[in-house]
């Protein structure tokens, strides 16, 4: 397989699986992080291997190896493998999504963004959602009639702060998860929410359905739960790793254990919380998109600008979610009919943004 991402969570989960099942990988792409990247090589022994900056090649020990996305493309284009397992972050994963479909390969999907900003151009007949949500809405399906469908939160960093002090909270407090350790990107958007968001939209794309809500469970131990029209629900409880899903996406299938099984008196209790507006601007707006898929494309590309702003101490940790509000409501009309209106629509959105 080819692995888009390897160095970082899902990567490293990934190629977990791949050591545990005796999986062949032909192709790592990675970031930054040279000095993992180099013992996933040793270990791996890809034919090639593709960083993002041209200037760090020289330090990868590897006799092929590429930089950017072109190569990232060329890479999935030229490759034997039948799957391609996307864990980049953000709106560069996408084009090589279409790739892989373009070349019928097997997608393992942790790229939510693929899905968020261009679900209605996207082929799903061969790929599977490696987020944990969507994999326990999958798990739980029965032949029954659905209402609706519910995922989970961990409410983020701040779920337990005073409101009053969520303006003047520091960087490193955002990027203090009190379930787990996510790359930067994701745990702001946990704290914000806005990683909830995109999940019910790929949920809708997935399964089809707009009756879609989600709940803080605080434990992060159930993931997902289907209730069906007569007026039961099922919940899938599982201990947080995405090795399930992840082994679930490439093989198909699963008949060894991969997760300690869930110590139900050891748990004790579970929590769930509703998601306050208060807290979590953001939440404000989850029927209207919902209701607008298309505005997924405006969510994201205002995301990420916001984000690197917080990220970069430019704007404080409540004006991300100010910034995405505002670009939602300038750009509330906005219509996708082709996958080039979605990269010109992305363009415009960042300029506004990063006005």
């Amino acid at each position: 397989m080819i692995v888009l991402g390897s160095t970082g969570s899902i990567g490293v989960n990934t190629l977990n699986i791949a050591n545990k099942f005796n999986l062949d990988v032909e192709v790592l792409v990675a970031g930054t992080n040279i000095e993992l990247l180099n013992k996933q090589i040793k270990r791996f022994n890809p034919k090639m291997v593709v960083i993002s900056r041209k200037e760090d090649i020289s330090k990868v020990k590897h006799h092929n190896v590429g930089f950017g996305q072109d190569d990232i493309l060329k890479a999935i284009e030229e490759s034997s493998s039948k799957t391609v397992v996307n864990a980049l972050v953000g709106f560069l994963g996408l084009r090589p999504t279409l790739k892989a479909i373009e070349c019928r390969k097997k997608i393992a999907l942790a790229n939510k963004e693929s899905l968020v900003v261009a679900g209605k151009f996207i082929d799903q007949t061969h790929l599977s959602p490696i987020d944990s949500e969507h994999f326990a809405l999958w798990y739980l399906l029965q032949d029954k009639k659905i209402s609706s469908m519910t995922i989970t939160a961990s409410g983020g960093s701040f779920r337990d702060y005073p409101l009053e002090k969520l303006e003047k909270v520091s960087i490193k407090e955002a990027l203090s998860h009190p379930n787990w350790s996510m790359g930067n990107k994701i745990t702001i958007d946990s704290a914000t929410m806005t990683n909830k968001m995109f999940e019910l939209m790929e949920a809708a794309w997935l399964f089809d359905t707009r009756n879609l809500n989600a709940v803080i469970e605080t434990k992060s131990l159930i993931h997902g739960l289907v209730n069906f029209e007569d007026g039961s629900s099922t919940a899938h409880i599982a201990n947080a790793s995405m090795q399930l899903p992840i082994a679930y996406a490439i093989l198909g299938k699963c008949d060894e254990q991969v997760l300690e099984p869930v110590d139900l008196v050891k748990v004790g209790s579970l929590e769930f919380r509703e998601i306050e507006k208060q807290r979590y601007p953001i939440w404000e707006v989850k029927d209207t998109i919902l209701n607008n898929l298309d505005l997924g494309v405006v969510l994201n590309a205002a995301n990420e600008v916001a984000v690197s702003k917080f990220l970069n101490s430019e704007i404080s940790f409540l004006d991300v979610s100010k910034i995405s509000l505002a670009a939602l409501e300038k750009f509330s009309n906005v219509k996708t009919n082709s996958i080039d209106d979605i990269f010109e629509i992305d363009k415009e959105v960042r300029v506004y943004c990063e006005s």
